[in-house]
This record gives C-alpha cells, sequence and structure tokens, in this order.
C-alpha cells in the first residue's frame, strides 16, 4: 500500500463509512488503463477490428476501451494516425455526461493536455467552435499537439486567465467543460507525487474551483450546460462546492446524471455522479451537470462576442487563396478547401474564429494551420494532412501496421517503393494518413514532422 497521509486515511474513514475497507484495498491493485477511438477518424468498432491490443470496453464510455499496459499502444503506427487517445478510463465520463452537437459552441477551460478536447471536437463533428484554454502557456503545447494529430481543425486554442475570458465571451457558450484543479485524491494511486502536495492542494484549489465556476457561469448562455468535474474525493471540492455555487448563482439548476456502469451518487447532491475505485474499474472522479436558465424572452441562440467585428483586412476567402497553394491542391488533392483564411509569416491558416478579440488576448492557434509557402512551392503541414481521408489524396501509399517500411517512415527513414510513378504522395497505416512524402525513382523523400518521429 501507497504511504497515505493518516489525515486523508482519517477522512476516507468518514467519508466511506462502511465501504472503507474495500476502497483501501484498492490501493493495493493496479490501476486500469484506457483508449478512447477518436471518431473524427474511425469508428469504435473499426478501431477494435484493425487494434489487436485492446480490451473490454469501458462501460460508460462511447468510444473506450481497456487495454494491457504490457501492449504499449502509443508504440503502435495506428496511434501516429490519430485513431485513438491514451486517457485514464474514469476520465472518459466527463464528456460522455453532456449533451454535446455538431455547430455548438463549447468551452474546454482547463484543457491540458487536451484529453476532452479531443473528445468533444469528435461529437461537433468538425462543426462549430471548440475553445480549447489553458492559463499554463507551456501546457498549452500539449494541447497544440493533440489537436493537430487527431485531426481537429475548429478549436480556438487560447492561453488565458478565466476573468479575461469572461470579458470576451459573456453568455457566448453552449456548453462549458470545467474539469476543475483538484487535489487529485483519486488519482494517489497511479500518481504518488500528489500524495507529497495533497494537503496545500485541498486547501489551495478550492477558491479556485469557486471562481472558475463563477466565471463559466458568466461565459454561458441561457439554456446552456456545463460540467464541472474533479479526479477527488473529499466533498469539499464536489458536492459542496457546488451547493456554494448554487447559492450564489438560483439562476442555475442540477441536471440528474443516470447512476448506471458503476456510477452513484452521495445523499448530499442525488444528481451528481462518482466514479470510485472500489465499485468499478478505473480511477477517482467526481461530475456534476449545470443548467443554466433562460431569460425571459431569450433566444435560443448564442450571444455575439463582446465588441465583435468581422476582420475584413486580412482574412480572404477560397477565390483569393494564393495560387502556391492553389497549384498543390489542384495537381495532389481530390478536395478543395474552403473557409476563411489568413497568411501571417507566409504561413496559411484556416480560422475558425473570424471576429476581433481584445488586445493582447493570447491566441495559440486559431483554426488549421494548412502549410508554408516558400517560393513558388506550397509545403503541406503535418496538421492539415492529419485532417485528410485516403480518398482526399490523388496518390497514395498504403502500408499495414506492422510492416516494417512504416516503422522507418515513422522514424524520418527514407523508404523505397517499387512500381509507382513519381510525385506528391499521401503515407498511411491501414487505410488512415499519417503523412506525406516526395517519390522519385522509387525513392520516398520524408516529410513526416520531424517533430513527431519515434525514437
Amino acid at each position: 500500500m501507497k504511504n497515505l497521509p493518516q489525515k486523508f486515511l482519517d477522512e476516507m474513514k468518514v467519508l466511506f463509512k462502511q465501504d472503507y475497507d474495500k476502497f483501501i484495498n484498492t490501493y493495493n491493485n493496479p490501476s486500469y488503463y484506457g483508449l478512447r477511438a477518436n471518431t473524427l477518424k474511425i469508428s469504435k468498432l473499426e478501431l477494435k477490428a484493425i487494434a489487436d491490443f485492446i480490451g473490454e470496453e469501458i462501460p460508460w464510455s462511447q468510444d473506450g476501451f481497456y487495454y494491457d499496459i504490457n501492449q504499449r499502444p502509443a508504440k503502435s503506427p495506428l496511434y501516429h494516425a490519430g485513431l485513438y487517445y491514451i486517457q485514464e478510463p474514469s476520465a472518459m465520463a466527463v464528456v460522455n455526461n453532456i449533451d454535446i452537437q455538431p455547430g455548438m459552441k463549447v468551452l474546454d477551460i482547463c484543457a491540458a493536455p487536451g484529453g476532452k478536447t479531443i473528445n468533444i471536437a469528435s461529437k461537433l463533428k468538425g462543426e462549430g467552435l471548440l475553445v480549447s484554454n489553458d492559463i499554463n502557456n507551456q501546457r498549452t503545447k500539449a494541447i497544440l499537439k493533440n489537436i493537430e494529430l487527431y485531426g481537429v481543425s475548429n478549436a480556438l486554442i487560447t492561453n488565458e486567465n478565466h476573468h479575461v475570458l469572461e470579458k470576451v465571451f459573456p453568455e457566448f457558450f453552449d456548453r462549458i467543460i470545467l474539469d476543475a484543479p483538484c487535489s487529485g485524491e483519486g488519482m494517489f494511486r497511479k500518481d504518488e507525487d500528489l500524495i507529497k502536495s495533497w494537503e496545500r492542494s485541498v486547501i489551495e484549489t478550492i477558491p479556485v474551483q469557486k471562481e472558475l465556476l463563477d466565471s463559466c457561469a458568466l461565459m454561458l448562455r441561457p439554456g446552456g450546460i456545463m460540467i464541472y468535474s474533479t479526479c477527488t474525493f473529499n466533498e469539499d471540492e464536489n458536492e459542496k462546492q457546488i451547493l456554494d455555487f448554487l447559492a450564489r448563482n438560483n439562476n442555475f439548476e442540477c441536471i440528474e446524471i443516470p447512476k448506471c456502469n458503476g456510477l452513484i451518487s452521495r445523499d448530499i447532491l442525488p444528481q451528481s455522479a462518482r466514479l470510485l475505485p472500489h465499485k468499478l474499474n478505473g480511477e477517482g472522479h467526481f461530475l456534476c451537470l449545470l443548467r443554466k436558465a433562460y431569460k425571459d424572452n431569450s433566444s435560443l441562440e448564442s450571444n455575439s462576442v463582446q465588441n465583435a467585428e468581422p476582420i475584413t483586412n486580412f482574412h480572404f476567402h477560397r477565390d483569393k487563396l494564393p495560387y502556391q497553394y492553389l497549384n498543390f491542391e489542384k495537381e495532389n488533392l481530390n478536395i478543395k478547401l474552403d473557409g476563411s483564411f489568413i497568411i501571417s509569416d507566409n504561413k496559411l491558416y484556416k480560422e475558425v474564429y473570424t471576429q476581433k478579440l481584445i488586445k493582447g488576448f493570447k491566441v495559440i492557434r486559431n483554426g488549421l494551420f494548412v502549410g508554408e509557402i516558400k517560393k513558388e512551392q506550397f509545403i503541406p503541414s503535418q496538421a492539415f494532412i492529419m485532417t485528410l481521408s485516403k480518398s482526399d489524396f490523388k496518390k497514395y501509399l498504403e502500408f499495414d501496421k506492422s510492416d516494417s517500411q512504416i516503422i522507418k517512415y515513422l522514424k524520418g527513414e527514407t523508404i523505397f517503393v517499387d512500381n509507382k510513378d513519381d510525385g506528391f504522395y499521401g503515407v498511411g497505416v491501414n487505410g488512415y494518413p499519417l503523412g506525406y512524402g516526395k517519390l522519385k525513382n522509387g525513392k520516398l523523400k520524408n516529410g513526416y514532422n520531424k517533430n513527431w518521429r519515434m525514437t
């Protein structure tokens, strides 16, 4: 058993009562590991058919599977094709329990490293707006890598304080995911480092959770829904935090979360839900759905951004795309990219958010980085390639996940291909693109992102 603080043990005895022994015995057992199909690219059934390392389905996740840690799914070429996201099983319950539909405006306010952002994106299906924010600049790099790897094109990644966000997006979002900073008690079994800072974390995170809840309340449109979640056990960060919020915000109500597949609730807030390690195969998590009341004569439509103005000076549409890109598209692709574009430092972006933001607002990525213009050439980005399907390429090289050639490709090595015409090729595994290369005389010049290469 891990070296758990006595104060924590005493609190868990009070919390779990007759179930305490069952709870504490879970620390003698190994953790569970999960992955979730990225349904922007592949269905759950299709993934199961080609990924022989996945196990049983995770019952509270629409797209999740358990896997054996010894299988190392992050080393599979299928992972590099963005077909699944590796995530703790209980954490999958968060987005699974909030209704997100294509076309909605959704905020993931504490988003790093991006697991819930990717799950939200799969529900939006490329439609609507996903704002993925984290206050830590270094952690936004993980979000950026993940939205590129998983083929997300409609995300605005921001690096802002919640007070700035609430000024920019008043009553704007249809849905908000607040996976709040917490003391992490539910993850002690997986991460012993959390134990060392536990007592301080409880004290420090409660006021932060309160502030975040109040900011999210301001950013949610009337009739909108937010989900509050933590990976901790104590009531102060969970049920009592929500009850305090409701006392401050009488225009909100709790929505019932179904108690199935091992989810339970406590009498103090029966509409909420808990995932507990002695009740199911996962770590500890808390969930609560909150709906904002409609105002008199309020519309179902989301409000506009405060002081928003369309940007017309720098944005352009397909008819003004640079000829370098249009030539590349005509020669190599079966699609025609459309939308609102901008060029910055010879880099072409397809933007998802086209209205003016306040001065100094920190944007990490707005939509899709399409590629770079270098004199007469257009060089596609890895992010753009990952949004494409096999049929989008005029020429395509296919490999099986077990083929040594695809491992060489992922390591950035040159590979050799017989009986193919020279030219630009999409490169993929089991029907799903990984990158591209330029073939000449049977030798493929590797275009795979240098920063993504397997080691």
